[in-house]
């Protein structure tokens, strides 16, 4: 909930300076226009990209020198100083390339947010404006190809992969606990405030050798690095409140918030499809500071957030199941970046992640506790136009303890304490004008397994000309079994589990327009077996299982056809099956759905100073087990529909009224079915649908933003 606050602060915190208009040509030195260069203010996300005749047009608050940066394909990188406040209609000329590592941009496998990039799918405000994703980045990021629509489970499904086999970073460091916690059938949201992020880099697979530990995917989260000026914010909301204020000093600046989240009266106005107790209610805080050096920067970054709730969980042959859960999350990162000369660029950070559950079901009591450490030095060398070399170590440490009590039985105890060690390289190298290449190896050391791994990764770009550009990548990926499978590993024998990722990219981009689409055959070995029984994972725990997942993704976005209308369509075709965990046959999981559609629109409306914002997503049936039939996984639940539509309305230069409602159409989407252990008069198992937690979701809030400049804001840039 505390990212539905984050997600409306934005709208406000989008500072009301003072803008300049930038405008001018880019053009070669032949005088021909040069089409989609990228212009922008070096440090912001300040910019524009050229028209057909080379023109771009945006406006800007910074002031003073700064440096204008203009990136073309095919072209040599400019950067200009200028004033923004005095700077008349510019001519700016580019030169042909010869070798530029920037001429070619692999775009396998990875999706980008930031105007800055010209791999970029998603502006940095498509992630918090996006209807239905209330604030939430993996509900936002649920609208790409390659993702599965697990409105059930809230957490990031990608490519036939389950959900702990994405990783999450930010800055370059990991987080150990990005989600918040969670039972069966109630699903969770991402524990960050989308507004903390000046760029997302999100990779689907082939992702180069720095990252590890992660079969199908990473999630890549870059901090802002400095706010524009002072600001209190006040949210006023249907499910809490929020105030947060940030000071700005020369070289340093430090932000602070704090939301309280409080479900109970929204449930009692909305009917819900769960026995609540008591419903979810939470305390979160977070703080920001930055320092500048002359050569580097400094970032602190530290969050804190207790949440509960309780409530009834319904069974088919037994009474209702209460279920009480309290969750505490501390998670702090700390990360240098900086020059140190000779063309040398260095970067690393620090990351502890504390996650704390305590779980009554009925007069049972299970907690865990969990401590992570990740540890990160990287090194950057470029050596030429032609040749980067990048090289860094890092080091994971994790300990982990649970127990399960039961009235008048001995309290059951897991634990486990691992540490990774990896080493990485990588080479990124232009071949010819229009071709680049990364090669890189990372090795990895787990003590806990007692096991070494060898990943090699290679992805290659090729640019068929400046609207078409083709990629590849390929690599090796190992991660270590998750938490409820290692506290086992004093019984069991076992090891990391394997994937290969194979894509084929196809990137198409002409005048704010882009098309992309890609193929992909991922294989698993070496996955988690166990056998089917009470115990589950006490019994039998193996690395038996194995598996695929191939399929295709298609991405279309437009900017420009529609007057003040953007566009964008997602669709992913997926055929994956796996044998793993209790599973009798290789079968497709139960998370995987064949086909997933999504439609994203916004539209600003000027007269009325809004903006209105649709996102319908489609899914077919996903697999279940019937075991009225023969067979396992054999049937399919109905297709998944939810049409979800949000409304920013600026009322005055620094309030804002938003209010967004999900499933408007109100679809009954089912996810899965619990059956009966004894027949019926029929000689059937009686079954009971696993349906969505409510029918609708609505949201009202009013947002204030107090600053010294009154006048202005950026609403009508959504």
């Amino acid at each position: 909930m505390k990212a539905i606050i984050t997600f409306l602060t934005i709208l406000i915190c989008l500072q009301m300076s003072a803008q300049t208009q930038i405008s001018g040509i880019v053009s070669d030195d032949k005088g021909k226009a040069v089409t989609g260069a990228n212009v922008f203010i070096e440090g912001t996300y300040d910019g524009d990209i050229t028209d057909e005749n080379g023109a771009f047009l945006f406006t800007t608050t910074e002031s003073g020198v700064q440096i204008l940066t203009v990136n073309a394909i095919l072209y040599e990188s400019q950067q200009i100083a200028v004033t923004p406040e005095d700077l008349q209609p510019v001519t700016i000329i580019l030169k042909k390339a010869g070798n530029a590592l920037d001429e070619v941009v692999i775009t396998a496998g990875t999706f980008e947010t930031g105007d800055k990039s010209r791999a970029a799918v998603l502006k940095p405000l498509d992630i918090v404006t996006t209807a239905g994703s209330a604030g939430n980045i993996i509900a936002a990021l649920q609208t790409l190809p390659g993702t599965q629509m697990a409105a059930d489970d809230g957490r990031l499904f990608v490519r036939g992969g389950e959900a702990n086999e994405t990783q999450t970073f930010i800055d370059g460091v990991r987080v150990a606990q990005p989600y918040g916690a969670q039972v069966n059938n109630m699903p969770t949201r991402g524990r960050f405030s989308p507004f903390l992020f000046s760029g997302i880099s999100f990779s689907t697979g082939g992702y180069g050798a720095e990252f590890g530990d992660a079969l199908s995917s990473v999630l890549l989260l870059n901090t802002i690095n400095e706010p524009e000026e002072d600001a209190t914010d006040i949210s006023l909301m249907t499910v809490g409140l929020g105030i947060g204020h940030t000071k700005k000093w020369d070289r340093r600046s430090l932000s602070i918030n704090l939301s309280y989240t409080d479900l109970e009266p929204y449930h009692l106005a909305v009917p819900q499809n769960v026995y609540w107790n008591r419903a979810f209610r939470s305390l979160s805080g977070e703080a920001v500071f930055r320092q500048k050096f002359e050569d580097g920067l400094l970032k602190i970054y530290a969050a804190f957030d207790a949440s509960k709730f309780d409530f009834n969980q319904q069974r088919i042959d037994l009474p209702k199941s209460r279920i009480n859960l309290n969750n505490d999350n501390f998670y702090l990162n700390s990360t240098y970046s900086g020059y140190i000369g000779g063309n040398w660029n260095i970067s690393g950070g620090l990351s502890y992640g504390y996650s704390n559950n305590d779980i009554d079901i009925d007069a049972n009591n299970l907690s865990n506790d969990e401590h992570a450490v990740h540890a990160k030095v990287k090194l950057i060398k470029k050596f030429s136009g032609k040749v980067r070399l990048t090289a860094g170590v890092e080091h994971f440490q994790t300990r982990f303890a649970e127990g399960y009590q039961q009235p008048q039985n001995d309290n059951v105890t897991a634990n486990f304490n691992s540490a990774i060690t990896a080493a990485f390289v990588e080479t990124d190298i232009s071949i010819v004008g229009n071709l680049a290449g990364r090669i890189g190896l990372r090795a990895s050391y787990n003590d806990l397994l007692n096991e070494s791994n060898i990943s090699p990764r290679m992805s290659l770009g090729y640019q068929i000309n400046k609207h078409h550009q083709l990629s590849i990548a390929y690599g090796d990926y190992a991660q270590a079994p998750d938490n409820d499978v290692l506290k086992y590993s004093d019984s069991y024998s076992i090891k990391n589990q394997k994937s290969e990722h194979y894509i084929v990219n196809h990137q198409f981009s002409i005048s704010k327009r882009l098309l992309r689409t890609e193929i992909y055959y991922k294989k698993y070995a070496d996955l988690i077996t166990f056998a089917a029984s009470e115990s589950a994972f006490a019994n039998g725990l193996s690395n038996g299982g194995y598996g695929f997942a191939k399929g295709v993704d298609v991405f279309w976005r437009d900017n420009k056809s529609i007057t003040n209308v953007e566009y964008w369509l997602s669709y992913s075709y997926i055929d994956t099956k796996r044998k793993y965990r209790d599973f009798p046959v290789e079968a497709t999981p139960n998370f995987a759905a064949k086909h997933t559609l999504s439609a994203v629109g916004k539209y600003w409306i000027n007269s009325l100073r809004s903006q209105l914002s649709v996102t319908n997503s489609f899914a077919s049936g996903r697999p279940f087990h019937d075991p009225n039939k023969a067979g396992y996984l054999q049937s399919k639940t109905r297709a998944y529909n939810n049409l979800s539509l949000s409304w920013a309305y600026l009322l005055t230069a620094q309030k804002i009224l938003y209010f967004s409602v999900s499933n408007v159409l109100g679809s009954e989407n089912v996810f899965n079915y619990e059956y009966s252990a004894t027949p019926n008069e029929s000689g059937q198992l009686s079954r009971r649908a696993i349906n969505q937690t409510a029918d609708r979701f609505f949201f009202v809030g009013f947002f204030w933003t107090i600053s010294n400049d009154k006048t202005n804001n950026q609403l009508k840039n959504l």
